[in-house]
Protein backbone atom coordinates (compact mmCIF):
# COMPACT_ATOMS: atom_id res chain seq x y z
CA UNK A 1 0.00 0.00 0.00
CA UNK A 2 2.80 2.42 0.85
CA UNK A 3 4.55 1.62 -2.45
CA UNK A 4 1.31 2.32 -4.35
CA UNK A 5 0.84 5.62 -2.51
CA UNK A 6 4.41 6.67 -3.32
CA UNK A 7 3.94 5.70 -6.98
CA UNK A 8 0.69 7.64 -7.19
CA UNK A 9 2.29 10.71 -5.57
CA UNK A 10 5.10 10.61 -8.13
CA UNK A 11 2.68 10.37 -11.06
CA UNK A 12 0.45 13.09 -9.58
CA UNK A 13 3.33 15.56 -9.27
CA UNK A 14 4.38 14.98 -12.88
CA UNK A 15 0.80 15.22 -14.17
CA UNK A 16 0.36 18.51 -12.32
CA UNK A 17 3.55 19.86 -13.92
CA UNK A 18 2.29 18.73 -17.33
CA UNK A 19 -1.07 20.43 -16.70
CA UNK A 20 0.63 23.73 -15.91
CA UNK A 21 2.78 23.39 -19.04
CA UNK A 22 -0.39 22.93 -21.13
CA UNK A 23 -1.87 26.14 -19.74
CA UNK A 24 -4.19 24.91 -16.99
CA UNK A 25 -4.62 27.42 -14.17
CA UNK A 26 -5.77 26.30 -10.75
CA UNK A 27 -5.46 26.88 -7.03
CA UNK A 28 -3.49 24.34 -5.04
CA UNK A 29 -5.26 20.99 -4.80
CA UNK A 30 -5.00 18.97 -1.59
CA UNK A 31 -5.54 15.27 -2.41
CA UNK A 32 -6.52 12.74 0.22
CA UNK A 33 -7.02 8.96 0.02
CA UNK A 34 -10.02 7.88 2.11
CA UNK A 35 -12.00 4.67 2.78
CA UNK A 36 -14.98 3.79 0.59
CA UNK A 37 -17.55 4.45 3.30
CA UNK A 38 -16.16 7.95 3.82
CA UNK A 39 -16.31 8.60 0.06
CA UNK A 40 -20.00 7.64 0.13
CA UNK A 41 -20.63 9.91 3.12
CA UNK A 42 -18.94 12.87 1.41
CA UNK A 43 -20.93 12.30 -1.78
CA UNK A 44 -24.22 12.12 0.15
CA UNK A 45 -23.65 14.97 2.59
CA UNK A 46 -22.08 17.13 -0.11
CA UNK A 47 -19.20 18.12 2.20
CA UNK A 48 -16.73 16.22 4.41
CA UNK A 49 -18.21 17.73 7.59
CA UNK A 50 -21.76 19.02 7.47
CA UNK A 51 -24.83 19.41 9.66
CA UNK A 52 -26.43 16.13 10.74
CA UNK A 53 -29.94 15.31 9.49
CA UNK A 54 -31.99 12.17 8.95
CA UNK A 55 -32.47 12.90 5.22
CA UNK A 56 -28.75 12.35 4.60
CA UNK A 57 -29.06 8.90 6.20
CA UNK A 58 -31.86 7.98 3.80
CA UNK A 59 -29.72 9.04 0.83
CA UNK A 60 -26.75 7.12 2.23
CA UNK A 61 -28.74 3.87 2.35
CA UNK A 62 -29.91 4.46 -1.23
CA UNK A 63 -26.30 5.06 -2.32
CA UNK A 64 -25.14 1.82 -0.67
CA UNK A 65 -27.90 -0.11 -2.45
CA UNK A 66 -26.86 1.38 -5.79
CA UNK A 67 -23.23 0.45 -5.14
CA UNK A 68 -24.16 -3.13 -4.18
CA UNK A 69 -26.11 -3.42 -7.44
CA UNK A 70 -23.11 -2.16 -9.40
CA UNK A 71 -24.95 0.96 -10.58
CA UNK A 72 -22.69 3.48 -8.84
CA UNK A 73 -18.94 3.89 -8.42
CA UNK A 74 -17.64 7.05 -6.79
CA UNK A 75 -14.10 7.64 -8.08
CA UNK A 76 -13.60 11.06 -6.50
CA UNK A 77 -15.24 14.04 -4.85
CA UNK A 78 -13.73 17.48 -5.40
CA UNK A 79 -14.50 20.82 -3.72
CA UNK A 80 -13.39 24.02 -5.48
CA UNK A 81 -11.78 26.66 -3.33
CA UNK A 82 -8.43 28.06 -2.31
CA UNK A 83 -7.11 25.50 -1.74
CA UNK A 84 -9.24 22.91 -3.55
CA UNK A 85 -9.92 19.66 -1.71
CA UNK A 86 -10.10 16.33 -3.54
CA UNK A 87 -10.89 12.92 -2.04
CA UNK A 88 -10.02 9.65 -3.77
CA UNK A 89 -11.09 6.14 -2.76
CA UNK A 90 -8.39 3.92 -1.28
CA UNK A 91 -9.93 0.99 -3.15
CA UNK A 92 -9.23 2.62 -6.53
CA UNK A 93 -6.29 1.19 -8.42
CA UNK A 94 -3.21 3.32 -9.07
CA UNK A 95 -4.39 3.65 -12.68
CA UNK A 96 -7.83 4.87 -11.59
CA UNK A 97 -6.42 7.39 -9.14
CA UNK A 98 -3.95 8.61 -11.76
CA UNK A 99 -6.94 9.34 -13.99
CA UNK A 100 -8.74 10.93 -11.02
CA UNK A 101 -5.77 13.23 -10.41
CA UNK A 102 -5.89 14.49 -14.00
CA UNK A 103 -9.70 14.79 -13.84
CA UNK A 104 -9.57 16.85 -10.64
CA UNK A 105 -7.02 19.24 -12.15
CA UNK A 106 -9.47 19.80 -15.00
CA UNK A 107 -12.18 20.64 -12.46
CA UNK A 108 -9.83 23.00 -10.62
CA UNK A 109 -8.97 24.79 -13.87
CA UNK A 110 -12.67 25.14 -14.74
CA UNK A 111 -13.56 26.50 -11.29
CA UNK A 112 -10.86 29.15 -11.47
CA UNK A 113 -11.74 30.26 -15.03
CA UNK A 114 -15.53 30.20 -14.96
CA UNK A 115 -17.15 33.52 -14.02
CA UNK A 116 -20.13 31.88 -12.29
CA UNK A 117 -17.81 29.88 -10.03
CA UNK A 118 -15.73 33.00 -9.38
CA UNK A 119 -18.74 35.15 -8.49
CA UNK A 120 -20.27 32.62 -6.13
CA UNK A 121 -17.00 31.71 -4.45
CA UNK A 122 -16.47 35.43 -3.80
CA UNK A 123 -19.83 35.53 -2.03
CA UNK A 124 -19.76 32.16 -0.25
CA UNK A 125 -16.02 32.04 0.47
CA UNK A 126 -13.15 29.96 -0.89
CA UNK A 127 -12.72 27.75 2.18
CA UNK A 128 -16.05 25.97 2.13
CA UNK A 129 -14.76 22.77 3.77
CA UNK A 130 -13.46 24.60 6.83
CA UNK A 131 -16.44 26.97 7.02
CA UNK A 132 -18.94 24.11 6.70
CA UNK A 133 -17.23 22.33 9.59
CA UNK A 134 -17.56 25.49 11.70
CA UNK A 135 -21.28 25.74 10.87
CA UNK A 136 -21.76 22.06 11.73
CA UNK A 137 -20.08 22.70 15.09
CA UNK A 138 -22.49 25.56 15.85
CA UNK A 139 -25.42 23.28 15.07
CA UNK A 140 -23.99 20.60 17.36
CA UNK A 141 -23.92 23.19 20.15
CA UNK A 142 -27.55 24.06 19.37
CA UNK A 143 -28.43 20.36 19.67
CA UNK A 144 -26.90 20.26 23.12
CA UNK A 145 -28.61 23.46 24.28
CA UNK A 146 -32.05 23.15 22.68
CA UNK A 147 -32.56 19.43 22.08
CA UNK A 148 -32.82 17.26 18.98
CA UNK A 149 -36.55 17.85 18.37
CA UNK A 150 -36.28 21.64 18.14
CA UNK A 151 -33.12 21.61 16.02
CA UNK A 152 -34.44 18.91 13.70
CA UNK A 153 -37.63 20.88 13.10
CA UNK A 154 -35.58 23.85 11.89
CA UNK A 155 -33.38 21.61 9.73
CA UNK A 156 -36.45 19.87 8.27
CA UNK A 157 -37.73 23.21 6.96
CA UNK A 158 -34.37 24.69 5.94
CA UNK A 159 -33.16 21.61 4.03
CA UNK A 160 -36.58 21.16 2.38
CA UNK A 161 -36.12 24.70 1.00
CA UNK A 162 -32.42 24.26 0.20
CA UNK A 163 -32.86 25.07 -3.51
CA UNK A 164 -35.33 27.91 -2.95
CA UNK A 165 -32.79 30.74 -3.10
CA UNK A 166 -32.55 33.63 -5.54
CA UNK A 167 -29.20 33.18 -7.26
CA UNK A 168 -29.72 36.40 -9.22
CA UNK A 169 -29.36 38.46 -6.04
CA UNK A 170 -26.36 38.70 -3.71
CA UNK A 171 -25.80 36.21 -0.93
CA UNK A 172 -25.47 39.03 1.62
CA UNK A 173 -28.63 41.10 1.25
CA UNK A 174 -30.03 43.93 3.30
CA UNK A 175 -33.61 43.76 4.50
CA UNK A 176 -36.25 45.60 2.50
CA UNK A 177 -35.90 49.36 2.72
CA UNK A 178 -38.00 51.00 5.42
CA UNK A 179 -38.71 47.79 7.28
CA UNK A 180 -38.02 47.18 10.94
CA UNK A 181 -36.09 44.20 12.22
CA UNK A 182 -37.82 40.89 12.80
CA UNK A 183 -38.81 40.15 16.35
CA UNK A 184 -40.72 42.07 19.01
CA UNK A 185 -41.73 45.68 18.25
CA UNK A 186 -39.40 48.41 19.48
CA UNK A 187 -40.25 49.90 22.90
CA UNK A 188 -42.59 52.88 22.85
CA UNK A 189 -41.16 56.35 23.37
CA UNK A 190 -40.91 57.50 27.01
CA UNK A 191 -43.62 59.94 28.17
CA UNK A 192 -42.87 63.60 27.56
CA UNK A 193 -41.56 65.66 30.43
CA UNK A 194 -44.39 67.88 31.85
CA UNK A 195 -44.09 71.51 30.79
CA UNK A 196 -43.65 74.29 33.31
CA UNK A 197 -46.88 76.29 34.04
CA UNK A 198 -45.65 79.34 32.07
CA UNK A 199 -44.81 77.20 29.04
CA UNK A 200 -48.21 75.52 29.21
CA UNK A 201 -49.93 78.91 28.78
CA UNK A 202 -48.21 79.56 25.46
CA UNK A 203 -47.91 76.00 24.14
CA UNK A 204 -50.49 76.89 21.46
CA UNK A 205 -50.66 80.51 20.31
CA UNK A 206 -53.93 82.16 19.15
CA UNK A 207 -54.73 81.37 15.51
CA UNK A 208 -52.21 78.53 15.38
CA UNK A 209 -53.48 75.17 14.13
CA UNK A 210 -52.16 71.89 15.33
CA UNK A 211 -49.92 70.15 12.84
CA UNK A 212 -51.66 67.12 11.41
CA UNK A 213 -49.25 64.27 10.73
CA UNK A 214 -50.31 62.38 7.61
CA UNK A 215 -50.90 58.68 8.24
CA UNK A 216 -47.92 56.50 7.36
CA UNK A 217 -48.54 54.40 4.27
CA UNK A 218 -48.79 50.71 5.07
CA UNK A 219 -45.86 48.96 3.45
CA UNK A 220 -46.65 45.54 2.06
CA UNK A 221 -44.26 42.69 2.63
CA UNK A 222 -42.67 41.62 0.45
CA UNK A 223 -42.68 44.64 -1.90
CA UNK A 224 -42.47 42.19 -4.81
CA UNK A 225 -42.69 38.37 -4.97
CA UNK A 226 -39.73 36.97 -3.03
CA UNK A 227 -38.18 33.81 -4.48
CA UNK A 228 -35.53 33.41 -1.79
CA UNK A 229 -37.59 31.53 0.78
CA UNK A 230 -34.62 30.75 3.02
CA UNK A 231 -33.65 34.42 3.18
CA UNK A 232 -37.21 35.65 3.81
CA UNK A 233 -37.91 33.20 6.63
CA UNK A 234 -34.55 33.96 8.26
CA UNK A 235 -35.14 37.71 8.06
CA UNK A 236 -38.86 37.93 8.85
CA UNK A 237 -39.75 34.81 10.83
CA UNK A 238 -41.86 36.38 13.58
CA UNK A 239 -40.67 34.22 16.47
CA UNK A 240 -37.38 32.74 15.27
CA UNK A 241 -34.55 32.80 17.76
CA UNK A 242 -31.03 33.75 16.69
CA UNK A 243 -29.79 30.14 16.60
CA UNK A 244 -32.74 29.19 14.38
CA UNK A 245 -31.98 32.03 11.95
CA UNK A 246 -28.36 30.91 11.95
CA UNK A 247 -29.38 27.45 10.70
CA UNK A 248 -31.47 28.89 7.87
CA UNK A 249 -28.63 31.18 6.82
CA UNK A 250 -26.08 28.33 7.09
CA UNK A 251 -28.12 26.18 4.68
CA UNK A 252 -28.47 29.20 2.38
CA UNK A 253 -24.70 29.86 2.23
CA UNK A 254 -24.03 26.25 1.28
CA UNK A 255 -26.80 26.34 -1.32
CA UNK A 256 -25.09 29.33 -2.95
CA UNK A 257 -21.77 27.46 -2.91
CA UNK A 258 -23.29 24.44 -4.68
CA UNK A 259 -25.19 26.41 -7.33
CA UNK A 260 -22.33 26.76 -9.89
CA UNK A 261 -21.60 23.02 -9.60
CA UNK A 262 -25.26 22.39 -10.45
CA UNK A 263 -25.58 25.05 -13.17
CA UNK A 264 -22.35 24.03 -14.94
CA UNK A 265 -22.43 20.24 -14.47
CA UNK A 266 -22.30 19.30 -18.16
CA UNK A 267 -19.61 21.88 -18.96
CA UNK A 268 -17.57 21.10 -15.85
CA UNK A 269 -17.62 17.30 -16.09
CA UNK A 270 -16.96 17.48 -19.83
CA UNK A 271 -14.03 19.88 -19.36
CA UNK A 272 -12.50 17.68 -16.65
CA UNK A 273 -12.98 14.58 -18.85
CA UNK A 274 -11.38 16.28 -21.85
CA UNK A 275 -8.34 17.26 -19.80
CA UNK A 276 -7.90 13.93 -18.04
CA UNK A 277 -7.93 12.21 -21.44
CA UNK A 278 -5.45 14.68 -22.90
CA UNK A 279 -3.14 14.70 -19.87
CA UNK A 280 -2.99 10.90 -19.82
CA UNK A 281 -2.36 10.82 -23.56
CA UNK A 282 0.55 13.24 -23.24
CA UNK A 283 1.94 11.76 -20.01
CA UNK A 284 4.59 9.66 -21.76
CA UNK A 285 6.16 8.77 -18.42
CA UNK A 286 3.21 6.49 -17.55
CA UNK A 287 3.78 2.76 -18.10
CA UNK A 288 1.74 1.45 -21.08
CA UNK A 289 -0.16 -1.04 -18.91
CA UNK A 290 -1.23 1.71 -16.48
CA UNK A 291 -2.22 4.00 -19.36
CA UNK A 292 -4.42 1.28 -20.88
CA UNK A 293 -6.11 0.62 -17.52
CA UNK A 294 -6.70 4.34 -17.02
CA UNK A 295 -8.16 4.77 -20.51
CA UNK A 296 -10.48 1.82 -19.87
CA UNK A 297 -11.78 3.71 -16.82
CA UNK A 298 -12.13 6.84 -19.00
CA UNK A 299 -14.27 4.88 -21.46
CA UNK A 300 -16.51 3.67 -18.65
CA UNK A 301 -16.94 7.23 -17.36
CA UNK A 302 -17.87 8.88 -20.67
CA UNK A 303 -19.86 6.09 -22.30
CA UNK A 304 -23.44 6.96 -23.35
CA UNK A 305 -24.82 3.53 -22.50
CA UNK A 306 -26.46 2.22 -19.36
CA UNK A 307 -24.64 -1.10 -19.70
CA UNK A 308 -23.42 -3.44 -22.44
CA UNK A 309 -25.59 -2.65 -25.50
CA UNK A 310 -28.52 -1.22 -23.57
CA UNK A 311 -29.33 2.32 -24.63
CA UNK A 312 -29.53 4.89 -21.85
CA UNK A 313 -32.71 6.95 -21.64
CA UNK A 314 -31.06 9.29 -19.15
CA UNK A 315 -28.27 11.65 -20.10
CA UNK A 316 -24.66 11.06 -19.04
CA UNK A 317 -23.28 14.60 -18.46
CA UNK A 318 -19.69 13.31 -18.72
CA UNK A 319 -20.35 11.90 -22.18
CA UNK A 320 -22.25 14.90 -23.55
CA UNK A 321 -19.83 17.47 -22.12
CA UNK A 322 -16.74 15.56 -23.26
CA UNK A 323 -18.04 15.20 -26.82
CA UNK A 324 -19.08 18.86 -27.00
CA UNK A 325 -15.69 20.13 -25.82
CA UNK A 326 -13.88 17.87 -28.27
CA UNK A 327 -16.09 19.20 -31.07
CA UNK A 328 -15.57 22.85 -30.04
CA UNK A 329 -11.78 22.49 -29.73
CA UNK A 330 -11.53 20.66 -33.05
CA UNK A 331 -13.59 23.29 -34.89
CA UNK A 332 -12.73 26.53 -33.07
CA UNK A 333 -9.52 25.91 -31.15
CA UNK A 334 -8.50 25.75 -27.50
CA UNK A 335 -8.52 29.51 -26.89
CA UNK A 336 -12.15 29.76 -28.00
CA UNK A 337 -12.96 26.83 -25.72
CA UNK A 338 -11.33 28.63 -22.81
CA UNK A 339 -13.42 31.73 -23.56
CA UNK A 340 -16.59 29.60 -23.50
CA UNK A 341 -15.37 27.99 -20.28
CA UNK A 342 -15.05 31.45 -18.76
CA UNK A 343 -18.32 32.99 -19.93
CA UNK A 344 -20.97 30.26 -20.13
CA UNK A 345 -23.07 27.98 -17.98
CA UNK A 346 -24.95 24.86 -19.10
CA UNK A 347 -27.89 26.88 -20.44
CA UNK A 348 -25.88 28.97 -22.89
CA UNK A 349 -23.44 26.11 -23.54
CA UNK A 350 -26.17 23.71 -24.69
CA UNK A 351 -28.15 26.30 -26.64
CA UNK A 352 -25.14 27.79 -28.43
CA UNK A 353 -22.89 24.78 -29.06
CA UNK A 354 -25.06 21.65 -29.26
CA UNK A 355 -26.07 21.70 -32.92
CA UNK A 356 -28.21 19.27 -34.93
CA UNK A 357 -25.20 17.59 -36.51
CA UNK A 358 -23.58 16.74 -33.17
CA UNK A 359 -26.90 15.71 -31.60
CA UNK A 360 -27.50 13.31 -34.50
CA UNK A 361 -23.96 11.94 -34.18
CA UNK A 362 -24.52 11.32 -30.46
CA UNK A 363 -27.93 9.72 -31.08
CA UNK A 364 -29.82 12.22 -28.91
CA UNK A 365 -33.62 12.31 -28.94
CA UNK A 366 -36.59 13.24 -26.77
CA UNK A 367 -38.71 10.39 -25.46
CA UNK A 368 -42.11 10.12 -23.81
CA UNK A 369 -43.21 7.55 -21.26
CA UNK A 370 -46.87 6.51 -21.33
CA UNK A 371 -49.06 5.07 -18.61
CA UNK A 372 -49.14 1.71 -20.34
CA UNK A 373 -45.38 1.46 -19.67
CA UNK A 374 -44.39 2.07 -23.27
CA UNK A 375 -41.60 4.55 -24.04
CA UNK A 376 -41.73 6.23 -27.43
CA UNK A 377 -39.48 8.53 -29.39
CA UNK A 378 -41.12 11.96 -29.33
CA UNK A 379 -38.74 14.19 -31.29
CA UNK A 380 -35.31 14.56 -32.83
CA UNK A 381 -35.72 18.33 -33.28
CA UNK A 382 -32.61 20.07 -31.94
CA UNK A 383 -34.62 22.75 -30.11
CA UNK A 384 -36.70 20.08 -28.37
CA UNK A 385 -33.54 18.15 -27.46
CA UNK A 386 -31.87 21.22 -25.97
CA UNK A 387 -34.90 22.13 -23.88
CA UNK A 388 -35.37 18.53 -22.70
CA UNK A 389 -31.76 18.55 -21.45
CA UNK A 390 -32.14 21.90 -19.71
CA UNK A 391 -35.71 21.63 -18.34
CA UNK A 392 -34.73 19.77 -15.13
CA UNK A 393 -32.08 22.43 -14.40
CA UNK A 394 -34.39 25.48 -14.39
CA UNK A 395 -34.68 27.35 -11.10
CA UNK A 396 -32.06 25.13 -9.40
CA UNK A 397 -34.27 22.11 -10.14
CA UNK A 398 -36.98 23.36 -7.76
CA UNK A 399 -40.56 24.52 -8.45
CA UNK A 400 -40.93 28.30 -8.76
CA UNK A 401 -42.50 29.30 -5.44
CA UNK A 402 -42.39 32.82 -4.04
CA UNK A 403 -43.57 34.63 -0.93
CA UNK A 404 -46.55 36.65 -2.13
CA UNK A 405 -47.79 38.36 1.04
CA UNK A 406 -47.08 38.64 4.74
CA UNK A 407 -50.41 39.55 6.33
CA UNK A 408 -50.85 41.83 9.35
CA UNK A 409 -51.69 38.82 11.51
CA UNK A 410 -48.35 37.21 10.57
CA UNK A 411 -49.85 34.58 8.26
CA UNK A 412 -47.82 33.87 5.14
CA UNK A 413 -49.05 33.45 1.55
CA UNK A 414 -46.92 31.54 -0.98
CA UNK A 415 -47.63 31.23 -4.70
CA UNK A 416 -46.42 28.63 -7.16
CA UNK A 417 -45.74 30.03 -10.64
CA UNK A 418 -46.96 26.94 -12.48
CA UNK A 419 -46.96 28.68 -15.87
CA UNK A 420 -43.23 29.40 -15.54
CA UNK A 421 -42.63 25.86 -14.28
CA UNK A 422 -44.78 24.30 -16.94
CA UNK A 423 -46.10 21.72 -14.49
CA UNK A 424 -48.15 21.30 -11.34
CA UNK A 425 -46.85 20.26 -7.94
CA UNK A 426 -46.77 16.89 -6.24
CA UNK A 427 -49.43 17.88 -3.72
CA UNK A 428 -48.51 15.25 -1.14
CA UNK A 429 -44.91 16.43 -1.05
CA UNK A 430 -45.99 20.09 -1.12
CA UNK A 431 -48.22 19.57 1.93
CA UNK A 432 -45.34 17.92 3.80
CA UNK A 433 -42.98 20.84 3.07
CA UNK A 434 -45.73 23.34 3.93
CA UNK A 435 -46.08 21.67 7.33
CA UNK A 436 -42.31 22.02 7.88
CA UNK A 437 -42.52 25.75 7.06
CA UNK A 438 -45.56 26.34 9.26
CA UNK A 439 -43.84 24.69 12.20
CA UNK A 440 -40.99 27.23 12.14
CA UNK A 441 -43.07 30.21 10.93
CA UNK A 442 -45.50 29.61 13.84
CA UNK A 443 -48.35 31.27 11.99
CA UNK A 444 -50.72 29.92 9.29
CA UNK A 445 -49.07 29.37 5.89
CA UNK A 446 -50.99 29.09 2.60
CA UNK A 447 -49.75 27.90 -0.79
CA UNK A 448 -51.58 28.67 -4.05
CA UNK A 449 -50.72 26.12 -6.73
CA UNK A 450 -52.11 23.71 -9.32
CA UNK A 451 -52.13 19.93 -9.40
CA UNK A 452 -50.79 17.80 -12.26
CA UNK A 453 -54.11 18.25 -14.13
CA UNK A 454 -53.76 22.06 -14.02
CA UNK A 455 -56.59 22.51 -11.49
CA UNK A 456 -56.07 25.43 -9.09
CA UNK A 457 -55.51 24.31 -5.51
CA UNK A 458 -54.96 26.13 -2.23
CA UNK A 459 -53.01 24.25 0.42
CA UNK A 460 -53.18 25.59 3.95
CA UNK A 461 -51.84 24.89 7.40
CA UNK A 462 -53.29 25.75 10.73
CA UNK A 463 -51.03 27.52 13.19
CA UNK A 464 -48.43 24.95 14.05
CA UNK A 465 -47.19 24.15 17.50
CA UNK A 466 -43.85 25.86 18.23
CA UNK A 467 -40.74 23.92 17.29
Amino acid sequence: MKDEAATLASYAARIEALALALGLDFHRVDFELVPNHFMAEIAIYGLPVRMRHWSFGVRYIHQLVQQKMGNSHIFEVMFPGDPCHAYMAQSNSVAENTLVTAHVLGHADFARRNQLFTRFSTMAGTQIVEESAARAHRIELALQRHGADRVEAILDAALALEQHVDVNLPLHRARYAGQASAGPPPPSAPPATPLAPFSQLYQHLPGEHAVVTPPTAHLLLPPQPENDLLWFIAQYGPELEDWERDIFLAVRVESFYFYPVYACQIMNEGWASYWHARLLREAHFLPPSLYLSAIKSHSDVVRPYAGERQLALSLNPYHLGFCMWEDIIERQGLEKARQICRDDDDFSFIRNYLDAELADKLGLFVHESHRDGETRLASRDIHAIREAILAPKYNYGAPCIAVSLLNDDGSLVLRHDHQRDGRGLDLEQAERVLAYIARVWRRPVTLHTTDFRGTARVLGSARATPA
